[in-house]
């Protein structure tokens, strides 16, 4: 009898916990060298991580990791529980201690820059995976919140109305208290928050968790216009596998905080061993 899989469809044979782990493991035999994920990139590469090893403390999760996007691509990271997909985000953002390795933005080192400076100097956004709008503050309210760096008050109000004027579902609510959206709105303005800084890359942490199927739609169809549309790089973890790699233009595969495959999002969704672990199929 067939039964879930981790993405969209069905299995008929369902693997443990250890033997995912293992065939997984044995993926990173075969990592992609740097002159691969170079290939994968259109243009030059506008985030760029280099033998990084980084993690919590004392605690390393990535290990020699490495990583490359042009401007106006999408990449997916997919990858068992534990494997470093958040970790990569955290140590982008500036969220973790990097032991060793270079984090890029164009020509710039900005391994060492806070995540304040990231997203003003660099612009970088993250959109964190928990639900972090403001329920008693009004919708407006909350987009006002994404431009704290901005010069003043008024360069924020300017923005959030062109953000309103873009995405008319918001605009209807407002002046209603950002508590009462529903979890798929309150993905979109969580979203279109992070674009008051006007950021050219957006870090977004598993944006169709606890969504209905008809919100992660709108979700990704909201990524995706950015993407196609104001040439933002995307950079993702998202737990429905089939949808982050039908919708990146890369897709990346970790296992232990180590690249174990890369290729574009297409090649991976159709690969067997990819399938088999992580698509349900």
């Amino acid at each position: 009898m067939a039964q879930g899989g981790y993405g969209d469809g069905t299995v008929d044979t369902v693997l443990s916990v250890d033997a995912v782990a293992s065939e997984a493991a044995a993926l990173i035999e075969n990592r992609p060298t740097v002159e691969e994920l170079d290939r994968l990139v259109k243009g030059d590469a506008v985030v760029r991580l280099e033998s990084i090893d980084a993690g919590y403390g004392r605690m390393q999760i990535l290990h020699g990791f490495d990583l490359r996007v042009g401007a106006g691509q999408a990449l997916c990271l997919i990858g068992p529980n534990g494997a470093g997909k958040s970790t990569v985000l955290h140590t982008i953002y500036g969220f973790t201690r990097v032991y060793g390795g270079k984090v890029h933005a164009g020509d710039a080192d900005i391994t060492g820059l806070s995540s304040t400076r990231k997203l003003k100097q660099a612009g970088i956004a993250y959109i964190l995976q928990d639900n972090s709008v403001f329920p008693d503050m009004t919708v407006e309210e909350n987009l006002f919140m994404g431009g704290y760096l901005l010069n003043n008050l008024d360069q924020a109000r300017d923005a959030a109305e062109r953000i309103l004027e873009r995405y008319p579902r918001l605009k209807e609510r407002r002046r209603q208290r950002a508590g009462v959206l529903s979890g798929g709105e309150r993905r979109i303005l969580e979203i279109t928050r992070a674009l008051i800084m006007d950021p050219a890359v957006l870090l977004v942490d598993e944006p169709s968790i606890g969504l209905e199927p008809r919100f992660i739609d709108m979700v990704f169809e909201l990524l995706e216009d950015l993407k196609t549309k104001e040439n933002k790089t995307i950079i993702m973890v998202e737990q429905n596998a089939k949808k982050g790699l039908q919708f990146a233009d890369i897709g990346y595969v970790l296992v232990s905080g180590q690249l174990a495959m890369a290729g574009t999002g297409d090649k991976l969704l159709n690969d067997p061993s990819v399938g088999r672990l992580f698509l349900g199929g």
